[in-house]
């Protein structure tokens, strides 16, 4: 048997539909609501390890790059060292004024290389062990932040098992019923769905007001959601509008107030 064109059901049937995808949604929103802020806090979490790997692996390559210049500042030292003990030396075996000073000044340029070195040296060590202790300490906070999201995804896991199968099911659920239910009706129940803060993108009259926001509805209006004869939305909020009956809901009526009877008050009449 062919299935029936979704364009081709009455609104009557339309909005039954829309009202059984609404209840099916609504319980997966419950189960997302279970599961609460989880979700988020162990992908903040994980994106909070990734930078402070980052981080980790910066520090290390500054230190890493420090202790080069280290070795490179002690090789150049000890260079400068073995020059001015060879132009100490040569100084013994000049014999006028003019080379003698060339040398002392080779000399004094070669310990202001030293200076300079020691002093860059000194700096590199400051600043190695101020890098360490950065790196210990975002390597402690890493730790950590893996243990909170080890727990995180276990409360998460744990969860997630107990009401995957049920959310499966009522998901296979809205996929089917989606099916029935006209694209572009579709589409609109969606995005009102989207833009409600409950999620509820077709409503019921309730107590003569729209059960999404409500709203009073006019008499007249309500008669007409009754009929069931076109789609009809809340002029407030702009949720989808059916009857209770339709959505399976017992009406509400007011409770009347008892009526007391009026005792008659006889009037005395004055004896002349």
């Amino acid at each position: 048997m062919a299935k029936k064109d979704p364009a081709e059901y009455t609104v009557e049937e339309k909005l039954k539909s829309l009202y059984q995808l609404q209840t099916i949604l609504s319980e997966i929103d419950k189960i997302k609501i279970l599961r609460g802020e989880l979700p988020l806090e162990v992908k903040d979490l994980e994106d909070e390890i990734v930078g402070l790997g980052t981080r980790i692996e910066n520090i290390a390559n500054e230190i890493k790059n420090n202790k080069e210049a280290v070795v490179g500042y002690k090789a150049e030292i000890e260079q400068a060292k073995q020059s001015i003990a060879k132009y100490t030396e040569d100084q013994n075996n000049i014999h006028n004024s003019r080379e003698f000073d060339l040398l002392n000044k080779e000399i004094e340029y070669k310990n202001l290389v030293i200076q300079h070195d020691e002093k860059k040296i000194r700096e590199a060590q400051a600043f190695d062990k101020q890098k360490s202790e950065e790196l210990a300490k975002a390597k402690t906070a890493l730790d950590e932040r893996k243990k909170d999201l080890e727990l995180k995804k276990s409360e998460l896991d744990e969860i997630v098992t107990e009401t995957k199968q049920e959310e499966e099911k009522l998901r296979e659920q809205a996929r089917n019923l989606e099916l029935t239910i006209e694209p572009r009706l579709l589409a609109s129940f969606k995005r009102i769905r989207k833009s409600s803060r409950n999620g509820l993108g077709i409503v019921y009259v309730q107590r003569d007001a729209c059960a999404g926001c409500f709203s009073k509805i006019p008499p007249q209006r309500q008669m007409d959601i009754r009929m069931r004869k076109k789609i009809i939305v809340c002029e407030n909020c702009g949720r989808i509008m059916i009857d209770p009956e339709l959505a399976g809901i017992k009406e509400e009526k007011p409770v009347e107030a008892p009526t007391t009877k009026r005792r008659g008050i006889r009037r005395a009449t004055k004896s002349e």
